[in-house]
Order: C-alpha cells, then structure tokens, then sequence
C-alpha cells in the first residue's frame, strides 16, 4: 500500500513527507519536485511569506544513487523562516480558521494549531506528489490543473487551450506540454485571454486594498488512465471517495465535484449518463475499443476509471486572515476584539491548484499501486501492459 504522512510547523525547522509502500527501481527526477515546489510558491496576490522562502527538496531516506530502493522515502523541505521558539501567541481567535475550535480540543495554545493547520504543511504534500507523477508518467498518465475562476471572476478557456485538452484527451504527448507553457504565461495560472486574465488580477488587487481575501476553483484533468483504478466492492476504497478526501482534507478547500458535478442534479438522466460506443480501431487501445461521445461522468463510474479523462474540480474559499479583521473575542477576559492578524495572503488559489493537482496525482498512484503491485517499477509495467 503506497501511503504519505507529513511533519512539521509553518515556522518550524522544516516539513517532512514520509512515503511508504512506493515501488523500488524508479529513477527520481529531483529537478520535477523542486519545480512543483516553485510553482506552488508563485501566483498573483501571494504574500510576504514567499519572498523569504525558497523550497527545494532534499530526499533523507529511501533512494541512492536516485534511485528508489522500496523502503521509506523521507523528502525534507527545509523552512528558512525558522523563528518558532519565539514567537508569541495570538489573543484572539480568527474566524475560519483552526484557531478556536484546536486550541479548544486540545487545550493549548492557539500557536501551537496554527502553526500545523497552515497551508505552509501543503509543501510537503506537494513533494510527494512530484514523486508520485514521476511513477504516473511511466504509464502515460498525466496530470494537469489550473485556476476556472478568482472569486466572482470566471477565467474561461481559450480556443487554444480547448484545442490541447482534446489532443491531451486522446494521447497526444505534447499537448500537455504545451498546456504547461501557456500556463506559466499567466500569473493566475488560468488558461484564459489576456483581459480575463487582468479582470482577475484586477479583483485581486480591489480585495487586497480594502484587506480583504479571495478563493476561487481549480480544474484538474488527468488522461491516459487505464480500466479499472478504485474498486466499486468498498465504500472506502471508491476512487471518487479516495480523490474527494485527498482533495477536501486540502487547507481551504470547501467544495469537490467530479465531471458534470453538482450540475448533474438538475437534468434528468437522459442528458447525464455517457452513451457507450464501440470502435474496432481502438480494439488494442487502453479503452479495448470502448468509447463515449461525452464525459459528463468525469471519467469515473462506480469508484473506479473508465479510460475517459479524469475531470475534479476544487472550489477554495477566501483564506480566513484578513488584514482588515471581522470579530472575535479575547480567549483569555471573552472580551469583544477583532481578530488577530498574521502575514497572509490576498489569493492563493494559484498556489492552491498545484497543491490539489499533486495530491490527485498521489491519490492516482496510490491507485495504481493498489491495481498492478507495488514491490518494483519493473512487476508494474509488466502487470499493466499484459492487462
């Protein structure tokens, strides 16, 4: 079983990802990891907090000569920002975040829940996940997220970009590559036209002078999946469940639908179930000649793949430190105060896709793993092309 545990505090000494069960003989990329790490350290309306840090990986356990040995693999990320022992504690707990409700349960201090439940922790996820797509990529599975919308801006797609996700759909290798670079021109990491772009930079620039903060929604597509990742035989092994927890236990996110969604409850269902076709020219395919004129399920049925895309999207909310404050109360006299303020950011919903598109990648390799054997690269690929 390939499982992933994180360690560490946002102004600690460091994260750690401790990755077990992840197949021997995979030669590690770590130039991959320490880009995921960038990315994630980008976007529009990032705070402070970036320009002190810069993350790369450092693998402690589990890998020599860059290559994995199938025991525990440790990936450090070292915190340069590392002032814990003496910060203070906050007075007063901010709405919508961890503050009241871990201090509480607890019965410690504020600092101490914060500095764990801070999406700082996410950098350790996103590490593993650059592990996990390197063992993906072997298979021809790709993995691939962006930002839909910035708060009540919706950041549509290009013609262009409509393009590449048909031919990233159907195989074709350098459509994500080159979705990848049309993504790195916007600072939004959205896939839209330029005035979209700025009407987003634009609504992140009016919450940030009136202190406030934004959220937004990710998409993520990942392709090439083969028949049958998840199982329908348990509620807690369905594919769909395993990817909405990933996704939902992300700091900040609040909502997760797959394919059509939560659009899906207001059509019947004519109009929502995917008709099946076959072609005998994609007999020898990884669809064995199955095809579907639409994907409205998103490419799961039942918790488990069906060789269509793989559509998730992530709605994330507002991050709760607000530089104008909303009220609170003291924790120590109850009195009335406003609610006490840390370096934040405006909008981390870019930084926010890469995180989610990591931890889907995880949740995918998990999946592959638990279907085709773990123990080496080699008992893998074997496994999944005589499938």
């Amino acid at each position: 079983m390939l499982t992933y545990h994180t360690a560490g505090e946002s102004h600690g000494k460091g994260l750690l990802a401790l990755v077990d069960g992840f197949p021997a003989g995979l030669e590690i990329d770590t130039d991959v990891l320490d880009r995921e790490l960038r990315r994630r350290q980008g976007g529009y309306g990032r705070g402070g907090r970036q320009a002190l840090e810069t993350d790369t990986v450092e693998i402690l356990t589990g890998v020599q000569g860059f290559q994995t040995l199938g025991s525990p693999i440790a990936l450090w990320v070292k915190n340069r920002d590392y002032r814990l022992p003496g910060l203070g504690d906050l007075e007063s707990p901010r709405p919508g975040h961890g503050d009241l409700s871990g201090s509480q349960k607890y019965q410690t201090t504020m600092r101490a829940i914060l500095e764990r439940a801070s999406a700082r922790e996410t950098a350790a996820r996103v590490a593993a996940g650059g592990l996990a797509r390197q063992l993906l990529s072997l298979l021809g599975i790709e993995v691939f997220g962006y930002v839909q919308s910035v708060g009540p801006v919706r950041l549509p797609l290009t013609p262009n970009a409509m393009e590449l996700f048909a031919l990233m759909d159907v195989g074709v290798e350098t459509a994500a590559e080159k979705l990848r670079a049309t993504r790195a021109q916007s600072e939004l990491y959205a896939l839209c036209s330029e005035a979209d772009e700025q009407a987003g930079k634009e609504a992140v620039d009016a919450a940030g002078r009136d202190g406030d903060t934004l959220g937004g929604v990710i998409e993520i597509r990942a392709t090439g999946l083969p028949f049958g990742l998840g199982t329908h035989a348990q509620w807690d092994a369905k594919l769909d469940g395993l990817l909405a927890q990933a996704v939902m236990a992300v700091q900040a996110i609040k909502g997760v639908e797959i394919g059509m969604g939560f659009h899906a409850a207001e059509l019947p269902g004519s109009q929502v179930q995917d008709p099946i076709r076959y072609s005998r020219a994609d007999a020898e395919t990884r669809t064995r000649g199955f095809v579907r004129p639409t994907n409205n399920a998103g490419g799961l049925e039942a918790g488990m793949t069906n060789t269509q895309p793989l559509v998730l999207r992530a709605a994330m909310k507002p991050i709760a430190t607000l530089r104008k404050p909303l009220e609170s109360v003291h924790l120590k006299t109850h009195e009335p105060v406003c609610a006490a303020w840390e370096r934040s950011d405006i909008c981390a919903i870019s930084a926010a896709s890469v995180v989610v598109e990591n931890v889907v990648a995880f949740t995918l390799a998990q999946a592959v793993v638990a279907k085709f054997g773990g123990d080496s690269v080699t008992e893998i690929l074997e496994r999944y092309h005589s499938s």
